[in-house]
């Protein structure tokens, strides 16, 4: 047999397990769709940390036995599980059916709309209440048991105070990025309870399991406990955090970073190279860098003017101290003072150091997927 046989007939193999691989899958899917329905029928979590656990330590073992890449293996799984969680996303459980009707203030908008499809997927009557339909806000909130406000940061307080008397035993829940204004606002104006409520993510999410919703509450209550429990079901990761904190925390982890990046996105389209000439010479690390900074470019103006915004007076000094630490490196590296530059990154290293190795390790596997992705030859 010729090489050239030889390697047509390897490459058959080859072929051959791919097939059956996608059959399995296929199988698989199978399974996790009928999985699917019987968390629904006992109001089980679509994500249960300790099976995913057990499952990946199982097939590593498997694997390293098998002379398999363990590594290998765990990607494929963890791609897998993605795929299972979104194929459970049809038809969940409804666990508070006491918060039916919902009604969602701003309903038409990409997070109204991400919550109206999660909370009729789970069962719920759900209304919504936008520009279109405001004169018949007093016959749709009439009975509403739960009221989720999904506005413009800067229309939060504005919007919950031009809502009609709710009733008592309604629950009323906002999502903005912020938290002590409309939690005051809500406050303000409802005599029942409130939930403040921040989905640390955006619309295009797969699915909601691993997501993280920070919580804001200033008095418990059941409705807001059993809003809380839909969420966990949904595999929502639940961040219980103080008003006041949650918004000194978002000036850094938000506002900052969205305005470093907005900064860096409009001094690139100011240089003289493309695109396309600035990726084609890109490592790994800076190819995500340039996703990150596109992402944000890809998405609505008013929504990060806004996030920018709603805060500027609590981040003004933050912002003038990020401008003078960059300062103070331009002058080090003007002055060609090698032993500033490594003070400074020390200093920096000191507070990463808890979790470097960690961060490391995964920025590794981000960056094996962002070369995995690269199309050649355009």
């Amino acid at each position: 047999m010729s090489d050239k046989q030889e390697l047509d007939r390897l490459r058959s193999g080859i072929d051959e397990c791919d097939r059956q691989l996608v059959e399995l899958l296929a199988k698989r899917n199978q399974f996790t769709a009928e999985i699917g329905k019987i968390k629904k029928s006992l109001a089980s979590p679509l994500y249960v940390p300790a099976r995913e656990s057990s499952l990946i330590a199982a097939r590593r073992n498997q694997a390293e036995q098998a002379g398999v890449s363990a590594d290998l293996v765990e990607d494929i799984l963890r791609r897998m599980m993605r795929e299972a969680y979104q194929n459970q996303q049809g038809d969940i459980a409804c666990i508070a059916p006491e918060l039916s009707p919902v009604v969602i203030v701003g309903g038409r908008g990409v997070m109204g709309q991400l919550f109206y499809r999660q909370l009729i997927r789970s069962g719920y009557q759900v209304r919504i209440l936008d520009r279109d339909n405001l004169d018949q806000r007093e016959s749709i909130l009439a009975d509403a048991k739960c009221v989720i406000v999904s506005v413009p940061i800067n229309q939060v307080t504005t919007v919950v105070a031009s809502l009609p008397t709710l009733p008592k035993d309604c629950l009323l829940i906002d999502i903005t990025s912020i938290k002590q204004a409309p939690m005051n606002a809500m406050t303000q104006h409802h005599k029942g309870p409130v939930l403040g409520l921040h989905p640390m993510f955006g619309p295009d999410i797969e699915h909601w399991v691993k997501q993280t919703v920070v919580v804001c509450q200033n008095q418990a209550h059941h409705l807001a406990t059993q809003f809380m429990r839909q969420l966990e079901i949904w595999g929502c990761n639940l961040v219980t955090m103080d008003a006041k904190k949650h918004d000194e925390a978002m000036q850094i982890v938000q506002v900052m970073r969205h305005l470093t990046t907005f900064v860096y996105g409009q001094f690139l389209s100011k240089q003289t190279h493309s695109l396309t000439e600035i990726e084609s010479c890109s490592s790994p690390i800076y190819h995500l860098e340039l996703m990150m900074v596109g992402r944000l470019f890809a998405q609505s103006p008013e929504l990060y003017s806004d996030i920018m915004l709603a805060q500027f007076e609590d981040v003004e000094q933050l912002m003038l101290d990020y401008s003078a630490t960059f300062a103070e490196t331009f002058d080090s590296l003007k002055r060609g003072d090698k032993g500033a530059l490594i003070d400074s990154f020390s200093e920096a290293k000191t507070f990463f150091a808890d979790a470097a190795g960690e961060f490391l390790e995964q920025s590794r596997a981000l960056l094996s997927k962002a070369n995995d992705a690269k199309v050649l030859g355009k």
